[in-house]
Protein backbone atom coordinates (compact mmCIF):
# COMPACT_ATOMS: atom_id res chain seq x y z
CA UNK A 1 0.00 0.00 0.00
CA UNK A 2 1.09 3.39 -1.21
CA UNK A 3 1.10 5.22 2.16
CA UNK A 4 1.31 9.25 2.91
CA UNK A 5 3.35 8.33 6.34
CA UNK A 6 3.78 11.10 9.09
CA UNK A 7 6.21 10.38 11.23
CA UNK A 8 6.60 13.02 13.96
CA UNK A 9 7.76 10.74 16.79
CA UNK A 10 10.11 8.19 15.90
CA UNK A 11 9.71 6.27 18.98
CA UNK A 12 6.10 5.81 18.15
CA UNK A 13 5.73 1.70 17.88
CA UNK A 14 2.29 2.16 16.22
CA UNK A 15 0.35 3.63 13.62
CA UNK A 16 -3.15 4.39 12.39
CA UNK A 17 -3.87 3.98 9.35
CA UNK A 18 -6.74 4.96 7.05
CA UNK A 19 -6.86 2.96 3.76
CA UNK A 20 -8.90 4.17 0.77
CA UNK A 21 -12.09 2.31 -0.33
CA UNK A 22 -11.30 3.29 -4.29
CA UNK A 23 -7.31 2.54 -4.15
CA UNK A 24 -5.85 -0.01 -2.76
CA UNK A 25 -2.24 1.69 -3.14
CA UNK A 26 -3.82 4.95 -1.42
CA UNK A 27 -3.96 5.67 2.01
CA UNK A 28 -2.52 7.56 5.14
CA UNK A 29 -0.61 6.49 8.15
CA UNK A 30 -0.28 8.69 11.20
CA UNK A 31 2.13 8.07 14.64
CA UNK A 32 -0.38 6.58 17.34
CA UNK A 33 -0.23 4.90 20.47
CA UNK A 34 -1.44 0.97 21.11
CA UNK A 35 -4.90 2.68 21.61
CA UNK A 36 -4.79 4.46 17.81
CA UNK A 37 -4.92 7.65 19.92
CA UNK A 38 -2.84 10.87 17.91
CA UNK A 39 -1.05 13.35 19.33
CA UNK A 40 -2.26 16.41 17.60
CA UNK A 41 -0.12 18.24 19.16
CA UNK A 42 2.61 16.54 17.82
CA UNK A 43 1.76 17.23 14.13
CA UNK A 44 3.31 19.44 11.75
CA UNK A 45 0.38 21.64 10.48
CA UNK A 46 0.34 19.84 6.82
CA UNK A 47 -0.01 16.44 8.73
CA UNK A 48 -2.80 17.47 10.72
CA UNK A 49 -5.13 19.07 8.26
CA UNK A 50 -4.42 15.28 6.19
CA UNK A 51 -5.23 13.63 9.48
CA UNK A 52 -8.38 15.69 10.04
CA UNK A 53 -9.21 15.32 6.36
CA UNK A 54 -8.89 11.64 6.60
CA UNK A 55 -11.22 11.22 9.77
CA UNK A 56 -13.70 13.51 8.41
CA UNK A 57 -13.96 10.73 4.84
CA UNK A 58 -14.22 7.90 6.75
CA UNK A 59 -17.24 6.05 4.91
CA UNK A 60 -16.97 8.45 1.97
CA UNK A 61 -12.93 7.91 0.58
CA UNK A 62 -11.35 5.93 3.17
CA UNK A 63 -12.37 2.75 5.62
CA UNK A 64 -12.53 3.10 9.44
CA UNK A 65 -8.90 3.47 10.73
CA UNK A 66 -6.68 0.51 12.21
CA UNK A 67 -3.69 0.42 14.35
CA UNK A 68 -0.29 -1.64 13.48
CA UNK A 69 2.52 -1.94 14.55
CA UNK A 70 5.00 0.61 12.29
CA UNK A 71 7.38 -1.38 10.23
CA UNK A 72 9.91 1.26 10.06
Amino acid sequence: MHTSSAHCDPHSEFQLRFQSLFDAGRGYAFPCDAAGQVDLDALGDRVRISYLYARTVVGREFAAPFVTRDAS
